[in-house]
C-alpha cells in the first residue's frame, strides 16, 4: 500500500529514537494504533496528527512537503542473496535513478513484504537465490502489481530464454554498469514518476 503520511511518520519516529510503544505512550494510544497508522490501515485524525508533530517536534509543513517528496519519488527495490552484489550495485542504481528510493534485499521473502506496504515501480532481480527462483519472484511481484517493471540480472546468459516468460522486461548481466542500466531504463514497459531525468 503506497502511504506517504504513515512511511514519513514512522521515519521520523525512528529519526527522533522513539519505539513504537514509546510514541504510544507519549500521546496516549495503543501501539497498535502507531503500527496501523505507519501501515496505512488507518490514518491519525487532525487532533491526533498535532499530538504525533508536537510530539515529535515537527512543523506541519514540514511533513507535508516530505510527504509529498517521497510520493513524487518512485521505489526501486534490488533482490539478490549475495549482499556484497547490493553493496556494489544500489551505489550504481542511485547514481542513475537520483529521484527514485532504492532498496536492496537479500531475502526475497522480505521483498514482497515490502512490495505488499509500498508502491514497487521498478525491481532488480537475481534469478538464481539459493532455494527461491528469482523467475518465481518475478511472477509473484507481478501478482502484487502488474504494473511493476521487472528487470532480472545474472552471471549466467543462458538464463536468459526463461526470463522472458515471467512478464519481465529486461535483462542485465552482472557486472552492472550505469550504461547498461541506463539502456534497459529506456526498455521499460511503464513509465516512472521523474523518468524525464533519466
Amino acid at each position: 500500500m503506497n502511504n506517504p503520511l504513515g512511511e514519513m511518520i514512522r521515519q521520523i519516529r525512528i529519526e527522533k529514537g522513539f519505539s513504537q510503544q514509546q510514541l504510544a505512550d507519549l500521546i496516549h494510544v495503543d501501539r497498535t494504533t502507531i503500527t496501523n497508522w505507519e501501515r496505512g490501515r488507518r490514518l491519525p485524525d487532525a487532533d491526533m496528527l498535532s499530538k504525533i508533530l508536537d510530539t515529535l517536534s515537527i512543523d506541519v509543513s514540514y511533513l507535508i512537503t516530505a510527504s509529498l517528496n517521497q510520493n513524487n519519488s518512485p521505489n526501486v527495490i534490488m533482490v539478490d542473496d549475495e549482499k556484497i552484489i547490493l553493496t556494489g550495485s544500489i551505489p550504481v542504481f542511485k547514481k542513475v535513478l537520483p529521484y527514485s528510493t532504492v532498496k536492496g534485499f537479500t531475502k526475497p521473502s522480505e521483498a514482497l513484504a515490502f512490495a505488499r506496504e509500498n508502491t514497487v515501480s521498478l525491481a532488480f532481480v537475481d534469478i538464481e537465490m539459493g532455494k527461491v527462483s528469482g523467475l518465481d519472484l518475478c511472477r509473484d511481484l507481478l501478482t502484487i502489481n502488474p504494473r511493476m517493471n521487472i528487470i532480472f540480472f545474472t552471471a549466467y546468459v543462458e538464463y536468459s530464454f526463461d526470463a522472458w516468460d515471467t512478464g519481465a522486461c529486461g535483462f542485465l548481466l552482472k557486472p552492472i554498469s550505469e550504461a547498461a542500466v541506463k539502456k534497459q531504463l529506456t526498455k521499460l514497459r511503464y513509465p516512472l514518476k521523474g523518468d524525464d531525468n533519466i
